[in-house]
């Protein structure tokens, strides 16, 4: 296995960054790497179930990057760690169109949802959406968990009101929970105003949102999947 992978730039290692930025706001806990045939794909959890009785739907976040190495690999590493690392290759001195190698942190397996893999091919276009509808179905859903968790509120209770915001389904998209759109304006990929469309793809239980700037993929609860 290899312990390093090489971006093709620093503007590839900048974005990087930005993106487990976002992600460490959401859940700073661990980032799934994936790399081979000359692609890095970083998956980031941003909504899972937490044991056997809870109903919520897996909500992932992928990145992909170019790699201009034979790097190899499929680990679950700590976001903080990573993170560092590439604050430090950002702080040296290089030419910014030079590839940039960095190493992978020691491996970790804490990561329930890192367990589960999203298929790689089999997806059929269902439909396009505005890119606006799931900006504001994620902020609506926002303001709503902040006001129902007062200060303090017990970790249980928080886990559920968040479960069941982030359960719904996007108003006329009822098949896709509010969730994903929470995922995509927290990762930045709606764009800052979000503009243009998202596509919206299915294979069995997984729809995947994609925009330009990423992906968004939901793993479907099961009383979900008969539209």
């Amino acid at each position: 296995m290899s312990n390093t992978f090489t971006l093709t730039d620093s503007l590839s290692l900048d974005d990087l960054h930005l993106y487990l930025s976002r992600a460490g706001r959401i859940e700073n806990g661990s980032v799934r790497l994936i790399a081979g045939s000359g692609v890095l794909a970083v998956y980031t959890g941003v909504i899972f179930p937490i044991g056997l009785l809870d109903e919520s739907p897996t909500v992932l976040g992928l990145r992909t990057f170019a790699l201009v190495d034979g790097a190899e690999f499929d680990v679950v590493v700590p976001v903080r760690s990573l993170v560092e690392r590439l604050v430090r290759l950002q702080g040296e001195e290089r030419d910014r169109e030079a590839p940039v190698t960095v190493g992978v942190p020691m491996q970790v397996n804490t990561a329930t949802w890192a367990a589960i893999s999203p298929p790689r091919g089999g997806w059929r276009a269902v439909t396009e959406a505005d890119a606006e509808l799931f900006d504001r179905t994620a902020r609506e859903g926002i303001a709503e968990v902040a006001e129902a968790i007062p200060t303090g509120t017990g970790e249980q209770l928080v886990h559920r009101v968040r479960s069941e915001v982030w359960g719904r389904g996007i108003p006329g998209l009822e098949y896709v929970p509010a969730g994903a759109a929470f995922g995509a304006l927290s990762l930045g990929f709606l764009g800052d105003p979000a503009v243009g469309t998202v596509g919206v793809f299915e294979t069995g239980p997984w729809t995947r949102i994609t925009s330009p700037r990423g992906h968004v993929l939901v793993r479907r609860r099961g009383w979900t999947l008969q539209r």
